[in-house]
């Protein structure tokens, strides 16, 4: 029995993923980082067991009604967890992304602006004082009525609208109009109502063809279908919708991200007439601090933001304090170049995380358990120290800091380290160091600790000679001004340089169509899907080849089962229960919904029949459950399937299950199943891959993986672009982008271009350092 002043969090018989009954002790009040390779079992011991089981108990004392009103987390698989202070989160999700949210909201900086405006703002003469309401362009007191507060108006043209006059309607001359059924309905309550649906479009009236495209009416009418041999169609009430009506809604009010980029491929843009992009009512916009506007001061960088606000009056100076207090910490995290109006859904994961980070600095609570999920991701090394001293004031300010953390840095920096491996997934869930940062040296078999105490400079390497170049620009686009880069072909290129600097900016500009590129392939951290029934044999295409094995086994000939019955997304061979999902929701009045297994199928997602076929002794769903690496062995003689499993034991993903749900997978891991999609291709023609920040993610022993795959492709012929942070990787680069020399305003044009040890030597560079510590032996990451 422990006493109620014990300093530790302890943890007994965690199970949670592939956690192999766990028992670890971390103390409070320590900054402590949870580490190992990729898929290892980290982030199930922080997140999965000791955050969910805080949110679980602080649950348990909200009334039951309120419960109901909350996402909640079910309970985790762990024996017991004591010591354990409440905690908060702060993880690289996103939330679903919205125009209207920007840098202001999330860290309720907007919230202090606008008061200063309402309190102390300057006033034309005889104008009433406005409330701070009226200052936010998300409501109807400040919105600007013509644009919604949006600052942009949407509009649409016949020319957008109808691309080929010479087609009729009956032949889609509306292109904007949606597919399938609706848009055949849409054609038929025309025809309904007179229209001439098989002249072609430029032959139509004027006046009809501009009712039929941007009228507000929306009559309704009997429709009576043209009938198709043996379909019965009965007459129906249909409503018309005009296609500009059509495409505004759409625009506006879809969820669907692709539904949306249709919609908008029929939109122009531009900024509001009435309001001038400023987004609030001429009322609001006439009041001014500093003899700014709060639009103006709202698209400022925050570093100079904090110089402009006045010091003058009492209501002023207390309100600007306050503004210059919540910045302080935004700027220290490396994003003083972000402004207040920058929207949410155009930041990185990383500095949403770091945003979230630095509201909680202000924020005063003591006593709590953070639970950070990477919080160097997207950090230059130059930005990892000031990192290192917000963790630290957390931590001072009465706190527990919990990092699930690969940069080599951020493990110097804490007070305490988990190691968890050895290896991933079954070889993984093990707890091989629980102690302070210099113990680990000691521990045999650990990955971190061979990464961590290694001094010896980095491996001496030929640098390969371009065969040609791509030349980009000039770029005019966010921070850069007129910026032209050369990227050689036929080497590996990394782009450097601290964040906001125009990284992602100026490679987003290599595309297909540029002279030298051939076949350009964008490899991305996004989800490979967003359902679980989406996975690593789906996506890959390898349970495509899968489903013929089974097909053409005898069992399934003799039964006439074909390719589809394998499949568990369609009627016939899945599951009707859980309709091949393998589990079913069970709904809890007050507590949380939970998923259990299917009661008919086990979670296995096929029915008795599907099941009852076999392949050397193991049935689909057998098949499924297989690691990569134990496919490998199952399927030795299967080429096809074999060579999309080696690509994918190439990239380090041996450890995953075939049926492995996508929702499920990590950033780093979507990105390294997309690599290895792509190298079980035979390419023949020159190839030029782009990938953002691929180390995100990855341990230090995952990345040398990666960095082999990668190397690989380029002495296959091919070419390789990678922005990146992680100094061992651009250490091993033949060539050298280094954007800046800050972020934002200060950065946008490139300081150095060379090999790495030119560039380490360049003045100016906040890279050069670095990178120059890297290629002698100093810290890597």
């Amino acid at each position: 029995m422990h006493s109620p002043h014990d300093p530790y969090v302890r943890v007994r018989d965690a199970r949670e993923h592939n956690l192999k009954g766990v028992d670890v002790d971390v103390p409070r009040d320590v900054v402590a980082v949870f580490t190992g390779v990729s898929g290892s079992g980290k982030s199930s011991l922080a997140f999965g067991t000791v955050y969910a089981e805080a949110q679980r108990r602080y649950f348990e004392s909200v009334a039951p009604y309120a419960r109901r009103l909350i996402h909640q987390v079910g309970a985790p698989k762990v024996g017991d967890i004591t010591g354990l202070p409440p905690a908060v989160s702060l993880q690289q999700r996103r939330a679903a992304p919205t125009s209207r949210s920007s840098v202001g909201t999330v860290t309720n900086l907007s919230n202090s602006l606008r008061m200063l405006f309402s309190r102390a703002g300057d006033y034309p003469p005889g104008a009433e004082r406005l409330d701070s309401d009226a200052f936010s362009p998300n409501t109807a007191a400040g919105a600007c009525p013509e644009c919604h507060g949006l600052g942009r108006v949407h509009r649409t043209t016949e020319e957008l609208l109808v691309p080929d006059p010479a087609l009729s309607i009956r032949d889609g001359a509306i292109a904007a109009w949606p597919g399938a059924w609706q848009g055949k309905n849409l054609r038929d309550v025309l025809d309904a109502l007179g229209h001439d649906v098989d002249r072609p479009w430029r032959e139509l009236p004027a006046a009809d063809r501009e009712w039929i495209l941007f009228t507000d009416e929306q009559p309704v009418v009997t429709v009576h279908p043209v009938r198709d041999a043996g379909r019965i169609q009965r007459p129906y009430q249909g409503t018309y919708t005009s296609a500009r009506r059509y495409v505004m809604k759409t625009f506006s009010d879809s969820r669907s991200a692709t539904l949306r980029a249709k919609a908008e491929r029929f939109l122009t843009s531009a900024p509001c007439p009435v309001c001038g992009g400023g987004r609030l009512r001429p009322e609001s916009l006439a009041v001014t601090v500093g003899g700014r506007t709060i639009a103006e001061l709202a698209a400022l960088p925050l570093t100079e933001l904090a110089g402009l606000l006045p010091a003058d009056g009492e209501t002023a100076k207390v309100l600007t304090g306050d503004l210059v207090s919540r910045i302080t910490p935004v700027v220290e995290l490396g994003l003083g170049y972000l402004s207040l109006d920058r929207s949410t859904p155009t930041l990185s994961a990383g500095e949403l995380q770091r945003l979230r980070l630095a509201t909680q600095l202000r924020s005063g609570l003591f006593g709590v358990v953070y639970v950070l999920d990477e919080p160097s991701a997207g950090l230059h090394p130059a930005d990892t120290e000031a990192l290192l001293t917000v963790l630290a004031r957390l931590k001072a300010a009465g706190n527990s800091v919990f990092v699930v953390e690969h940069h080599l840095e951020v493990m110097r920096g804490a007070d305490w380290i988990v190691d968890v491996g050895p290896l991933a997934g079954e070889h993984g869930g093990r707890v091989l160091y629980s102690g302070p940062v210099v113990g680990l040296a000691e521990v045999a078999g650990s990955a971190t600790a061979r990464h961590l105490f290694d001094r010896s400079p980095a491996p001496a390497r030929r640098v390969r000679t371009p065969r040609g170049r791509v030349t980009v620009g000039p770029v005019s686009r966010h921070n850069l001004r007129g910026v032209r880069a050369e990227f050689p072909l036929g080497v590996l290129t990394a782009v450097t340089g601290v964040s906001g600097s125009g990284k992602s900016t100026l490679v987003g500009e290599i595309t297909g169509d540029l002279p030298g590129v051939g076949r350009l392939v964008s490899v991305d951290q996004r989800p490979i899907g967003r359902t679980p029934r989406s996975n690593l044999a789906t996506y890959t295409g390898l349970f495509d080849v899968v489903r013929k094995v089974f097909a053409a086994t005898d069992e399934a000939r003799e039964r006439g089962y074909g390719v589809g019955r394998f499949s568990f997304n369609v009627p016939g061979g899945r599951c009707e229960t859980c309709q091949g999902e393998g589990f079913v929701s069970v709904e809890l009045l007050f507590l949380p919904s939970t998923y259990a297994p299917c009661p008919d199928c086990g979670g296995a997602r096929y029915n008795p029949g599907t099941l009852e076929v076999a392949y050397r002794g193991r049935n689909i769903a057998g098949v499924l459950d297989l690691t990569v690496e134990e496919a490998a062995e199952f399927f030795a003689d299967t080429p096809a399937v074999a060579r999309s499993l080696a690509a994918l034991l190439d990239v380090g993903l041996g450890y995953l299950r075939l049926g492995q749900p996508a929702t499920e997978l990590s950033g780093g891991e979507a990105q390294r199943i997309k690599l290895a999609s792509e190298l079980q291709r035979g390419r023949r023609s020159h190839t030029l891959y782009l990938l953002d920040e691929p180390t995100t993610g990855l341990h230090p022993a995952d990345v040398e993986v990666l960095m082999r795959q990668l190397h690989g492709l380029v002495d296959a012929g091919h070419t390789v672009v990678v922005v990146e942070h992680d100094m061992s990787v651009v250490a091993g680069a033949d060539h050298v982008i280094d954007l800046g020399p800050g972020g934002g305003d200060a950065g946008g044009r490139i300081v150095a271009a060379g090999p790495p040890g030119e560039v380490a030597r360049a003045s100016g560079s906040a890279t050069a350092p670095y990178l120059e510590r890297a290629l002698d032996g100093g810290t890597r990451r």
